[in-house]
């Protein structure tokens, strides 16, 4: 698909995603364009490598363009996507990319509900530590990497996204699937369709050798039960029949420790320094391929101790007597976690603020959101972000927060955003813990609170 290509065009390259991409195809040594319709970090960053970055979409901007890559969040009706397809310019979603630069070597591939961001880093940094100089593709910025996208001379290393089915135009020798459950409601209506999804994937895929299953996580183990012949590595916590264990975890603070069994043998102990019970499930993915790839046990210990975790991932930061944690996850399943993990960590109540997402999530998993908030005192809910979807008769946000009362927590619809950070700020600054869960316009919602934290409240 890139064969002979010199100058790509990427659509929304300011996307944590998309600018993976782009920052991975720069590295690789084409010439890399794009456009976003705001100016971001991201885009001053690209700028900064030497692309071309044009705020605005406009038939203009595909000039000199070969390809053009699109990711799911791009509707046809964008101007840009019109104007490839009137000039017969070639367009391809970025997965498609991600599948090519792939084939051209070794490869592991992260699949999962949660954490594969958090599982393709920690393997990255492992690798790397192991003189390995891994290239590699992660949706979020690792405090350890120095960007979402590095190409070097070694395997690489990369977060495959199922969201929208696009998984299945990579290959990867190597997958690592930590968990599997309903998500995306949009393109994934039925457990089947998902499972069927994930079997393509592995079926499909002639260079695929190894694949790292999480048997503690149902989901994971219905696909086994249903995938007959299907030749894996385990691992987990509990399972028994796990080649791979962590073994008297131990969780306080903001750090781990847990022993790692291989085939009941034990390897040694891991030190983790971030925190949560979910994310020393993540670390024994990670440990578990490394390993089984000849990775020096010492070289793992080593790179799980100095693993800083992702940005916007448990991001704690601390104003006087305020905690302010911020944390990217929107799925009940990953908020019920992060909750547990901040219960011991919080000085004192915890509240939790929440922008909706999407009619479908909130009607299929509404019992899951009702419950997911129990490890919250207090909860602030927003107006849902509908991204573009049909309504559901009686599925709105205060159907949400109804929902959410059942299981007895206190919940505070306020439906502007601009209005929570005064709403916070009005309960005090005794020891409170604020959790902002959500995207980037929570984030910077997170943000200013911090700001008016630090000048005492002032507008």
């Amino acid at each position: 698909m890139l064969d002979g290509v010199k100058r790509i065009h990427l659509i929304g390259i300011g996307g944590i995603g998309v600018s993976a991409v782009a920052r991975a195809l720069h590295g690789a040594g084409y010439q890399v364009q794009g456009s976003d319709v705001r100016e971001s970090c991201i885009t001053t960053a690209l700028r900064d490598l030497g692309m071309t970055v044009t705020i605005g979409h406009s038939p203009n901007n595909l000039e000199g363009a070969e390809i053009v890559v699109v990711s799911t969040a791009i509707p046809k009706t964008n101007p840009e996507w019109i104007a490839a397809e009137e000039r017969d310019i070639p367009v391809v979603h970025r997965a498609q990319v991600l599948g090519s630069l792939m084939r051209q070597r070794e490869a592991y591939g992260i699949i999962g509900t949660h954490g594969k961001g958090t599982v393709t880093s920690m393997l990255t940094w492992i690798l790397r530590q192991d003189q390995r100089d891994p290239s590699y593709m992660i949706g979020a910025m690792c405090h350890n990497l120095e960007s979402n996208a590095y190409v070097g001379a070694g395997p690489w290393v990369a977060e495959v996204d199922e969201s929208d089915g696009s998984l299945v135009h990579t290959t990867p020798e190597t997958v690592i699937l930590n968990n599997l459950e309903l998500d995306h409601l949009n393109y994934y209506p039925s457990w089947e369709k998902l499972q069927s999804k994930i079997q393509q994937f592995f079926g499909d895929n002639p260079r695929l050798k190894d694949i790292f299953l999480n048997l503690d996580d149902p989901g994971v183990r219905k696909l086994v039960e249903n995938t007959p012949g299907l030749s894996y590595t385990g691992f987990g916590e509990v399972s028994e029949d796990a080649k791979y264990r962590a073994r008297n975890v131990q969780v306080e603070g903001m750090q781990s420790t847990f022993t790692v069994t291989c085939d009941g043998e034990e390897l040694g102990e891991i030190t983790l320094q971030v925190p949560g019970l979910y994310n020393t499930h993540n670390a024994v993915g990670a440990i578990a391929c490394a390993h089984a790839h000849g990775v020096p046990f010492e070289v793992i210990q080593a790179a799980m101790k100095s693993f800083r975790g992702l940005e916007n991932r448990f991001t704690l930061v601390e104003k006087g007597k305020i905690q302010v944690v911020k944390d990217y996850i929107s799925h009940p399943t990953g908020i019920q976690r992060v909750l547990e993990a901040a219960s011991s960590i919080a000085r004192g109540p915890i509240t939790a603020v929440f922008k909706p997402y999407r009619f479908t999530m909130i009607h299929y998993l509404q019992d899951e959101y009702r419950d997911c908030f129990r490890g919250a005192d207090h909860t602030v809910i927003t107006t849902m972000y509908t991204a573009g979807e049909v309504p559901i008769e009686g599925v709105d946000t205060p159907f949400l927060c109804n929902k959410i009362r059942e299981s007895g927590s206190t919940v505070e619809f306020i439906p502007e955003m601009d209005d929570i950070v005064p709403y916070l700020l009005d309960q005090g600054e005794g020891d409170n813990m604020v959790i902002f869960f959500g995207g980037d316009d929570l984030f910077r919602l997170a943000d200013g609170y911090l700001d008016q934290l630090e000048t005492g409240g002032a507008a």
